[in-house]
């Protein structure tokens, strides 16, 4: 559970097919796409899809665009659902003729996240029992949330940089915060006092 870059360019690349975006996104804002394909594939659609907890891990359309001449494509999803997701990229036929698809790329991996507001806590908790049973510590990574299943992961995503921690607590009860860090987790994201985040549970593995 270490601090990552929160928002790199990744890639994919497989039958023929490259695509391109950001690694992360906020809900409601909007995830660029971009790709290559066969010059051969020009005026063909291809269609970005995802697919998670959220479509019920099956692949969901979620944007198109359309094949230029030199085989370039770009497509844009306005984020409607939190969530991580595998993107592909499917080459299909015209514009009128989509669900005859004949390729599909590698997957890569998205997280979109919900802007949230966090406070962080500990001085005067540590030593004692969380609500999920965790003796904590100065050094205990985690968040505490009102609802969510204690040990399920979150990831938080502040100012470029990630983390993902469990659930290990319960609260926050004040200051119309979602989510409450520990003095670790804050301190690993450079977290000194009620921030806005983002942030989304993840699938258990």
């Amino acid at each position: 559970m270490v601090v990552q870059p929160g928002n790199v360019i990744v890639s994919a690349n497989g039958n023929g097919i490259t695509i391109v975006t950001h690694s992360s996104a906020f809900l409601n804002n909007k995830l660029s796409f971009t790709g290559k394909v066969s010059p051969a594939a020009a005026g063909r659609v291809v269609e970005i899809e995802r697919r998670g907890r959220e479509t019920n891990w099956a692949w969901a359309p979620t944007t198109h665009g359309s094949v230029r001449r030199n085989g370039s494509f770009s497509a844009i999803w306005p984020t409607n659902h939190i969530g991580q997701f595998a993107i592909r990229a499917v080459v299909a036929g015209t514009l009128s003729a989509r669900p005859h698809t004949a390729a599909a790329s590698a997957t890569l991996t998205v997280i979109v996240y919900r802007p949230a507001i966090a406070t962080w806590y500990g001085p005067g908790f540590f030593g004692q029992r969380t609500a999920c049973g965790e003796k904590l510590q100065r050094s205990t990574l985690g968040v505490a949330n009102r609802t969510l299943k204690c040990g399920t992961p979150v990831s938080i995503y502040y100012r470029g940089h990630t983390i993902v921690v469990p659930v290990i607590d319960r609260g926050p009860y004040a200051n119309g915060a979602d989510w409450d860090l520990t003095e670790a987790t804050a301190t690993a994201l450079g977290i000194a006092d009620t921030v806005t985040i983002g942030a989304v549970s993840l699938p258990r593995t």
